[in-house]
């Protein structure tokens, strides 16, 4: 798949369509971005737009969302029920697809510049973003909201703005912006219309009082319905998934003698999330998401247009790239993604009750393993390229553009073999832990893990050869050597606990 970055700027506007409208196709005039969803609630007065596109469109296009709505939203007028702190209020990018939580960092640095210098707007970075801790969370940033921030950011050094001037924009407010997993948007509606015990409920899941970790909640009363509400955020729906934020939600308002009247999801989830509830509430068995009629239709619709061999036939192809090191990265890949599917299939089952959290960890970290991994693929790719462009570099600098090159050649694939040693260990915990019935499919992780050791290993050796710095050639060496060494261990040590278990 191409780079893509999602962004889900929020603004402060839920009750005029046609100022939403304008900011969307604002966002959208830049080339190749494409417009997935936009929500808005009348209550909070507020909107959420999602977009995504390749990574070099997304500053630009978000930015055109900032001018319009610093043209088209009065913060000085502003009223709702959310809080807030300027006319375009949040501004998170998420990484797809084919790039870093770094690489989403440097977008929401670029787009941090550029609104402070250009739009005079206050510009605080959060989340994975942050220059400090504090502000790593996005409550912390939006305390006192547009009106607290507006009265203390000139006087209080701690307000002082990552970009842009330490005075409020009266018109826009200040910004967030800011890089995060892929959130989700979820309120629940309840039989009352007494917002303390809204607060109450909120209070029992939200992690600043003790709740879940990963979510963030807040009580609101919702005046046209009668009824209140429980908003919130879930940070991370693999650690603390929708269902059960929903049953505490449920008995938390029983306590009050409340019931839950529905609930609802703002904006775009990932299609796991989803998964993850039809899972929990309906029992299934073995259940997996290739069972899913659309992953299947989506993957045979690819094979028919030819996408899902493309990474093969390259490999075939007369072209030297992708080659071995590309090939090391997939077979990691291999490695992570069979070792996180064990975990699936052993996580809810009863007899392996014990192992729950354990194995759910190293499902979410062997998921992350295999993005990281399936990235290098093509880093490798880039990697010899560049080294072959290097030679064509005349004069004196040709010397030192090819030494440079080569040493990033090199360390791609022994970044490979640090991630795969990683999926390893994990591989070998779960192969003595995970479902019985599965073991032959550790048992071939731990294979495809050892081979992608050896073969990047391959080719951080080959490229070091011809390295003129003898103290780097020695640093990755005896890397290298003690990588291969660790690797081959745990690829042992996996392959007799398959054999007993087989």
């Amino acid at each position: 798949m191409a780079k893509l970055v999602e962004c889900v700027p929020n603004f402060s506007e839920g009750r005029r369509p046609e100022v939403i409208n304008e900011i969307c196709n604002a966002i959208t005039s830049e080339d190749g971005v494409v417009l997935l969803d936009k929500e808005m609630d009348a209550d909070h007065n507020r909107a959420v737009v999602t977009f995504v596109c390749h990574p070099g469109k997304a500053v630009e296009a978000a930015f055109r969302g900032y001018q319009k709505a610093a043209e088209l939203i009065d913060m000085t007028v502003h009223k709702g029920e959310h809080p807030r702190m300027g006319a375009c209020d949040v501004c998170p990018f998420i990484p797809i697809s084919d790039m870093t939580i770094e690489d989403a960092v440097e977008l929401a640095n670029q787009l941090g510049k550029k609104v402070g210098e250009e739009l005079r707007i206050p510009v605080y970075l959060y989340e994975d973003a942050a220059t400090m801790p504090k502000r790593k969370n996005l409550a912390n940033v939006r305390t006192g909201e547009y009106e607290g921030i507006r009265d203390s950011i000139e006087t209080d050094k701690s307000r002082k703005p990552d970009y842009g001037p330490a005075k409020m924009n009266l018109k826009s407010g200040s910004t967030a912006i800011g890089v995060r997993f892929p959130l989700v948007a979820f309120n629940v509606y309840l039989d009352t219309n007494k917002k303390w015990i809204a607060d109450k409920v909120a209070d029992a899941v939200r992690s600043l009082r003790g709740g879940y970790r990963f979510v963030k909640a807040l009580g609101f009363e919702i005046k046209e319905r009668n009824q209140v509400q429980i908003s919130m955020n879930l940070v991370n729906y693999t650690r603390t998934p929708i269902f059960r934020v929903f049953e505490t939600i449920k008995s938390e308002a029983a306590r009050y003698g409340v019931n839950v009247t529905s609930s609802e999801v703002v904006g775009l989830l990932p299609n796991d999330a989803l998964v993850d509830v039809s899972d929990f509430y309906l029992r299934l068995e073995n259940f997996s998401k290739a069972q899913i009629l659309e992953e299947k239709l989506k993957d045979a619709m690819g094979a028919m247009s030819g996408e899902g061999d493309s990474f093969y036939d390259e490999v075939a192809s007369s072209s030297p790239a992708p080659g071995g090191g590309s090939v090391s990265a997939s077979a990691g890949v291999l490695s992570a993604a069979l070792t996180a599917m064990v975990c699936r299939l052993t996580v809810g089952k009863k007899q392996y009750k014990d192992v729950k959290d354990e194995l759910s960890d190293i499902r979410d970290r062997a998921d992350k393993l295999r993005a990281e991994l399936t990235k290098l693929i093509n880093d490798d790719k880039e990697a010899f390229e560049a080294v072959m462009a290097s030679f064509k570099v005349s004069g004196p600098e040709k010397e030192e553009a090819v030494e440079k090159a080569t040493k990033r050649a090199s360390e791609v694939p022994l970044t490979v073999m640090k991630k795969t040693l990683e999926a390893l260990e994990m591989a070998l915990v779960v192969a003595e832990k995970g479902n019985v019935n599965s073991i032959s499919d550790v048992g071939v992780a731990g294979l495809m893990g050892q081979t992608a050791i050896e073969g990047a290993g391959y080719n951080v050796r080959i490229n070091l050869g011809s390295l003129k710095d003898k103290e780097f050639v020695k640093k990755l060496t005896d890397e290298v050597a003690e990588i291969r060494k660790k690797g081959e261990r745990l690829a042992t040590e996996i392959k007799k606990v398959v054999e007993a278990k087989l």
